[in-house]
């Protein structure tokens, strides 16, 4: 790969003058604990929203943060890449976390975290009973999880979206092992929900985004691993769904599906919501390979427990059929101008 550029003067005075000023400069340390809303700043810098509205479309604009849309909301987050984070991630890093002022930035974050946890809680323990009830039918969520990163073995993962990232477990999962990690769902109150618990998890620097699964907002050829995870079965067009996870995966990347093996326990549709009862194996298989990926492995999970509302838990992992030489150069080795 060619070495990056060193960014201008011009371009350096430009990203050192939108952070030298003490509000905004405190609103980029605090983006380094992880994204936040207006609303969020707002209650921890104790400013009007128009003020740092002000501020942050400052920083966007000199490409020191990027901001995104949930529904009614807007989430900013520091960018990831080009000549801004080159610039701006050293001088962060070496800030005096023990400033007083800086300290007093980060209780109020805490506790703007702890109202958020609670709100998202809240809403997550009106489904718990269901979700419990599902979770009793199949094996346990460690030996599922065991068996994802089995079948994704040591390989590297540069960029990774979990679409349809519910509570954010896949993202909690997966992140370590992965450079970029983006997590998508429909619903802002579930984004709510998972943003609570990887927070509670202190897994920072994830992107979580609302969007249609049908048309996920990303590039083509953007990430190495697409996950599926336990989403199939409430859609009424999976196979619509697969062709754009397919659109996603760069060259010689993979999709990790994850959903239950066909079954008859109807009441799912009713209390759950479930639009298919299961999927066979060669199913799924054929449209991975219909959206130009070889399945590579399949894999079925039996319940603990016997008895006659038992799921079955099925894997497939799907190739892209390109090599990964083919792989264009990626956004995070991209210099912004």
């Amino acid at each position: 790969m060619a070495e990056k550029a060193a960014p201008s003067l011009d371009l350096t005075l430009s990203i050192l003058r939108a952070a030298a000023e003490e509000t905004r400069l405190r609103i980029l340390a605090l983006l380094t604990e992880g994204e936040l809303s207006v609303s969020d700043l707002t209650d921890i810098l104790g400013q009007s929203q128009p003020r740092i509205s002000r501020h942050l479309k400052l920083l966007v604009e000199a490409g020191l943060v990027e901001r995104h849309r949930e529904g009614a909301w807007a989430f900013f987050r520091l960018t990831d890449r080009g000549a801004g984070l080159r610039i701006l991630r050293p001088m962060l890093d070496n800030l005096d976390r023990s400033d007083p002022q800086l300290l007093e930035d980060r209780t109020r974050l805490e506790t703007v975290r702890a109202q958020r946890s609670q709100a998202a809680q809240a809403f997550f323990s009106r489904l718990a009973p269901e979700w419990d009830r599902l979770r009793s039918l199949h094996a346990p969520e460690a030996v599922v999880e065991a068996s994802v990163l089995e079948a994704l073995g040591s390989k590297p993962i540069r960029n990774l979206v979990d679409l349809g990232t519910g509570t954010g477990r896949m993202l909690q999962l997966l992140a370590p092992r992965a450079s970029r990690t983006v997590g998508l769902d429909a619903s802002h109150a579930m984004l709510s929900v998972a943003r609570a618990n990887l927070e509670k998890a202190g897994v920072s620097r994830i992107e979580l985004r609302q969007g249609d699964i049908y048309a996920p907002p990303f590039p083509r050829d953007t990430f190495d691993l697409v996950v599926i995870h336990q989403v199939l079965h409430y859609l009424d067009d999976p196979a619509r769904a697969i062709r754009e996870a397919a659109r996603l995966v760069a060259p010689g990347g993979r999709i990790l599906v994850v959903d239950f093996a066909p079954h008859n326990l109807e009441f799912l549709r009713e209390a759950q919501a479930h639009r298919r009862l299961g999927f066979a194996p060669e199913q799924v298989a054929s449209w991975l390979d219909e959206a130009g990926l070889d399945c590579t492995l399949t894999r079925e999970i039996a319940p603990s427990k016997k008895g006659a509302e038992q799921l079955i838990v099925s894997l497939w992992l799907g190739q892209d059929r390109r090599v990964a030489t083919d792989w264009p150069l990626a956004e995070t080795d991209k210099e912004v101008a």
